[in-house]
């Protein structure tokens, strides 16, 4: 089963989450809240889905392990 398209949108998320959390670091400036409003339901979705997202990458490592393995 071909999952690549799954593993690049979740990548592409996980950096979008990684970036604010930089923004917020940095800057004390939460872009989802800034676009999104401060905690409303689309600012939760979102955060959810780079929660989810950021736990789905994990799988990541158990590939680069067994890719190097069959190299």
């Amino acid at each position: 089963m071909n999952i690549k398209w799954l593993a690049i949108t979740t990548l592409i998320i996980s950096i979008v989450g990684t970036i604010n959390w930089g923004l917020i670091g940095l800057l004390n400036f939460d872009l989802v809240a800034f676009l999104f409003g401060d905690m409303s339901w689309i600012s939760r979705i979102i955060y959810v889905l780079v929660g989810l997202c950021g736990l789905y990458t994990i799988t990541f490592f158990g590939n680069i392990s067994h890719s190097e393995t069959n190299a």
